[in-house]
């Protein structure tokens, strides 16, 4: 029964063919959007190199001193905080490693008498342990190498190019943010949408010119732990709520509680929702997935509307096939299954179009350098997201019209009317 309503709707999109043109551009136009925005999102979000393990990542990225009458002094965690209460956490079974980095800063370095601006990090050595870098050349630098306060660096591939030229770079030297460094390894661009991940320079943290950081609770690092599964997420995070009951012995008089919390980077970005978000306080995870849900649905709105109206009126032109099959007792049923299929079939071809037109797209991103070494694309994770949009899409615009064509009445239908 189904190739019999597939060959149908082949047939109906052919022979309607202004019908068909108007409802494809509207469907591939919506999930062509539909689809560079999900692409992005992946891109920020999904378990992409080197955050390959971002599913089981927890990101302590936000700490706030409070004292009474709400007094706050808001921030990142200090490294006094991290090197003494949170590295230690990497000895628990369900922790497979802890790494502490630094923000990104902007920092001048220079080559061939040019001056460029970077984007640096500082990190210790666990960070390579954790995320999984392309090494081109060399290696990364060890946690020794942190603790010893040497000056290497790993650099990517394109800050090879721009200091280096074409030649190897590992074993060189260059000067960045007015100090020098040896490189000793380079890795491949990560695109800067992955926040935690990018950089275009990684050096020790032992390399920060003054060692105020190292008495800060407060301040302006991150720590990442990466979990052995995501079931062990609530142990580490009472953990963490233990440690930073314990931190509260190294607060100024004026403040008497530290808070923050451990979450997956799309967690973390849930603390920052309206109305009221405090990022110190709670995550809100639920709220964000059903305000991205609710906002997608809200854009499919309007353009479902339009198909629903262009579908009613295939269904009007074609009253008298419809009494026909109701008159040899075709059921209601069996007549909303073949509308509904026809419409699906006809939002799978438009979202085939937008697939492609997606792609063309963002790889017209990747080339024009608006992101920085973007890598966008239509993986696996994306197109199993715009098919699923294309279905619901294709249910929200056929659902009612096929309801609406069941519902004629047989003598109606064969004279060319509707109720």
């Amino acid at each position: 029964m189904l190739a019999n309503y597939l060959k149908i709707a082949w047939k109906v999109l052919q022979r309607q063919k202004f019908y068909t043109f108007i409802s494809l551009f509207g469907i591939s136009l919506t999930l062509l959007i539909l689809l560079v925005a999900t692409a992005m999102f992946d891109s920020i979000y999904g378990p992409q190199p080197p955050e390959v393990h971002s599913d089981r990542t927890l990101h302590l990225e936000t700490l706030a001193m409070r004292g009474p009458k709400d007094v706050i002094f808001p921030g990142g965690p200090g490294y006094l905080f991290l090197d003494h209460f949170i590295r230690p956490m990497a000895a628990m079974p369900e922790v497979e490693g802890v790494a502490v980095i630094g923000g990104q800063e902007t920092a001048a370095s220079y080559a061939g008498g040019q001056k460029a601006l970077s984007t640096l990090r500082r990190t210790d050595g666990e960070l390579w342990r954790i995320l999984e870098f392309d090494f081109l050349e060399g290696r990364p630098f060890t946690v020794e190498e942190d603790r010893q306060g040497r000056f290497v660096a790993v650099i990517n591939e394109a800050t090879r190019q721009r200091v280096f030229g074409r030649g190897p770079a590992v074993g060189r030297t260059f000067e960045i943010g007015g100090q020098t460094f040896r490189v000793v390894g380079v890795v491949r661009n990560v695109s800067s949408l992955r926040e935690t991940s990018f950089a275009d320079v990684w050096v020790p943290i032992s390399t920060i010119k003054s060692d105020v950081y190292k008495r800060e609770l407060v301040g302006g690092f991150q720590a990442l732990l990466l979990a052995r599964s995501r079931s062990d997420f609530p142990a580490i995070r009472a953990e963490l709520d233990r440690r930073l009951r314990q931190a509260k012995s190294h607060l100024p008089s004026y403040f008497d509680r530290l808070e923050g919390g451990a979450d997956t980077l799309f967690e973390s970005t849930s603390r920052y929702l309206p109305p009221g978000g405090d990022p110190y306080e709670r995550s809100r995870p639920g709220l964000l997935r059903a305000a991205l849900f609710l906002s997608m649905l809200l854009f499919m709105l309007l353009p479902a509307i339009n198909l629903v109206n262009i579908n009613l009126s295939r269904i009007l032109e074609r009253s008298s096939e419809i009494g026909v099959r109701k008159a040899f007792g075709a059921s209601s049923r069996a007549l909303v299954g073949q509308f509904v299929v026809e419409n699906l079939m006809l939002t799978l071809v438009g979202g085939a179009i937008g697939l492609a037109l997606a792609a063309a797209v963002l790889h017209g991103l990747n080339a024009s350098g608006l992101i920085s070494y973007s890598q966008l694309s239509v993986n696996v994770r994306v197109f199993v997201y715009g098919l699923g949009i294309a279905v619901l899409f294709g249910l929200l615009s056929g659902v009612y019209p096929a309801w609406k064509m069941s519902r004629l009445h047989p003598a109606e239908a064969l004279r060319g009317r509707s109720r």
